[in-house]
């Protein structure tokens, strides 16, 4: 017998769905992607901590789940919405169902929902703050406790999903990388290591004397969730950092480093997530379409002379990627990784090799 659930924003919009997956109640941040595929990569992708996602594409659940495609050790959003949920899923790699997974892993997923007008509402008035239930089915009560969230803005999400001591992800390379984890995703992780990467990943809170110790050829500043002012700790030891090593940040870690070159960040209206978000490359001109996921972006405006515009997102014009015009600093807003999406900005990661060959010479 199907199970009914509630969505109820903080403006007081409800909508009614049918529970699959884990039976509960969350609060979170509701938030859109756009991708047709790899929804177990958004589910375990730690920049969605604190956040409930909703797929546009109506058809979820169809190719099932594995556990080669998980980007941290399990699902990281407060809750899972979709238009059409299906239980018959095929695929030489699946290994169980989407709501068996879900389950396991303790995630509430809504099924039955109308996502075009639910994602229409978030375009027009913006991410907003939201609680689903399976369990307690009076919009008031849920409205209520909406509202009383503390929301994103300020909030240090880092904590919940950064490990607690640094460990080798790869033992063998010639290049020895420093991977701070503010919530990396294991296919960045995998391509270092594919291109001859040594790499140890330590902490968010990771001194720069501590990274220095490791003697690295350069440094890596991953993604993560949240509002990057909520982080400053890491913003710190960034800047210690400048003048040492090669550094290359990716989403939040492009942020973070935009802060600690003294740069400004604000809050998208409904963010960018999805795969299919193309961005140009200034210095070359290609276009890249590229895999997003972010709702905080950094004020190109507020960045110093010496930090040098290279990428801009085509569809709203905002900032994509940043380097410094005299130390070997980069760093990009979107996931050159893709999982999921296109693999056109891998190139990359080959900068960041190049660089840290160019300091050997």
């Amino acid at each position: 017998m199907k199970k009914k659930a509630l969505i109820v924003l903080e403006d007081g919009t409800v909508y009614e769905g049918w529970a699959f997956g884990a039976f509960g109640e969350k609060v979170g941040e509701i938030v859109f992607n756009t991708s047709m595929t790899g929804y177990q990569e958004i589910l375990t992708d730690p920049s969605y901590k604190g956040q409930i996602v909703t797929m546009t594409y109506p058809l979820i659940g169809n190719y099932g789940t594995n556990s080669e495609d998980l980007e941290s050790d399990g699902p990281k959003v407060e809750g899972f919405i979709v238009r059409d949920y299906s239980r018959a899923w095929s695929n030489w790699r699946g290994e169980e169902s989407l709501e068996d997974f879900l389950k396991r892993h303790g995630i509430i997923g809504i099924e039955g929902v109308d996502t075009r007008a639910l994602t229409r509402h978030i375009r027009l008035q913006g991410a907003m703050k939201g609680c689903i239930s399976t369990e307690d089915l009076d919009p008031q009560r849920l409205l209520q406790k909406a509202r009383e969230w503390t929301g994103l803005i300020g909030q240090d999400m880092v904590k919940y999903v950064t490990c607690q001591k640094p460990y080798k992800w790869s033992h063998e390379g010639r290049f020895k990388v420093v991977a701070y984890d503010f919530g990396v995703k294991r296919n960045i992780l995998r391509i270092l290591s594919r291109l001859g990467c040594e790499i140890t990943v330590v902490p968010a809170w990771t001194k720069a004397e501590e990274v220095m110790e490791l003697n690295p050829d350069g440094i890596f500043l991953s993604n993560g969730p949240g509002d990057p002012q909520g982080v400053p700790y890491a913003v710190e030891e960034i800047k210690k950092l400048f003048d040492k090593r090669p550094i290359f940040g990716i989403c939040l870690g492009h942020q973070l480093l935009c802060l600690a070159f003294g740069g400004k960040t604000y809050k998208l209206k409904f963010g960018h997530r999805g795969g299919n978000h193309p961005v140009k490359d200034l210095i070359t001109g290609r276009i890249s379409i590229t895999s997003q996921n972010h709702g905080f972006c950094v004020d190109p405006e507020s960045l110093p002379s010496e930090v040098e515009i290279t990428h801009i997102n085509l569809y709203d014009h905002t900032l994509e990627g940043i380097r410094h015009k005299k130390l070997p600093i980069f760093s990009v807003q979107f996931h050159p990784e893709a999982s999921p999406g296109p693999h056109d900005a891998e190139y990359l990661f080959h900068e960041f090799i190049r660089l840290m060959e160019q300091r050997r010479r």
